[in-house]
């Protein structure tokens, strides 16, 4: 960072602090979070003191390859544009104009961090395709069939879908078929890494989440989880995140209610009852009616899986695990 650094004395030092029109200064090297409001902006205020206002300062980062770096400026796959507030650039419209990619103008550290998470997200699907691939190789299994078929799925597969940020994953499929796969790899030594650490990936952000609802929240405080299945509009609770949820803020101590229409302990049967009971024993006389849900005033509302919109709520505080931001 000290080349970026130096770069910005020297600009700051030479630009008019009587500039009528601020100088809009761009970079574009690979930052971590935090550099321009911790480093670079400091630079340029210690030099031009009450006139920072002659620069506007950009963050953009570029998304450009090894050896078709100049198809890929003018082709880009997104524009990030990184500003004070996220607020619109004339110079940098006029700059972007004639490419057709989608631009998002957001704040200097969400653009800082974009490029980080998709650099990471190619390793990790190359970790992942050549995982894959060993056990493939290891079971006799044509790993070239495997990828055509994985990839033919847009519509799960390689898509938008399960990739933003929310619940832990849970169900009767998932969690079974991750332990399964972990399973068969170790068995044939295909050491699959990146698959082995899903479920203790997946265990941390149940507890994560835990903190997180509970930051603040008095000792005691009532709560209401809307939604207990793993998924809307099922009574499935095996595996469920929202049951480890519910009881770990029982362990608490919090005054815990839960909301949902679809589970009936009467009517479960089979694993799903036994899951359930042995997780949460005491769930008949926690679940509450519609009416019941509405005519309480709770400290705290956990929308987990967007039942909550459904209601006429009074609550201090609501909290949607799905639109975690």
């Amino acid at each position: 960072m000290s080349y970026i650094a130096e770069v910005s004395r020297q600009i700051a030092c030479h630009v008019d602090p009587a500039r009528r029109n601020p100088l809009t200064v761009m970079f574009r090297s690979t930052f971590r979070p935090g550099t321009i409001e911790q480093l670079v902006r400091p630079i340029f205020q210690g030099v031009l003191g009450e006139n920072l206002s002659a620069v506007e300062l950009i963050y953009s980062p570029e998304f450009l390859r090894e050896s078709t770096a100049i198809k890929d400026y003018f082709n880009p796959p997104k524009i990030v544009v990184g500003t004070e507030g996220g607020k619109r650039s004339a110079n940098v419209d006029k700059l972007y104009e004639n490419m057709s990619a989608p631009i998002f103008y957001t704040g200097y550290r969400e653009a800082e961090f974009i490029k980080l998470v998709d650099n990471t997200f190619h390793a990790l699907k190359v970790s992942f395709a050549n995982e894959i691939g060993r056990v493939c190789a290891k079971l006799g299994i044509d790993a070239g069939k495997i990828h055509e078929m994985f990839v033919s799925d847009t519509k799960l597969n390689i898509s938008p879908q399960y990739l933003r940020p929310g619940g832990a994953f849970g169900g009767s499929c998932l969690p079974k078929d991750v332990r399964a796969l972990n399973f068969i790899a170790e068995e044939i030594g295909a050491n699959t890494f990146v698959i082995d650490s899903l479920l203790r990936s997946n265990e941390a952000h149940k507890r994560f989440l835990v903190e997180l609802v509970t930051k603040g929240l008095a000792l005691e405080a009532k709560v209401l989880l809307v939604g207990l299945a793993f998924k809307a509009n099922n009574d499935d609770l095996r595996e469920s995140p929202n049951l480890d949820l519910a009881r770990r803020l029982l362990q608490l101590g919090f005054r815990l209610s839960i909301y949902d229409p679809m589970v009936e302990p009467t009517s479960m049967m089979g694993h799903n009852l036994g899951y359930t009971y042995s997780h949460l024993p005491n769930i008949g006389e926690i679940l509450v009616s519609k009416e019941e849900a509405e005519a309480t005033i709770f400290d705290l509302v956990i929308d987990a899986n967007g039942l909550a919109n459904r209601l006429s709520l009074r609550c201090n505080s609501l909290f949607d695990i799905n639109a975690l931001r």
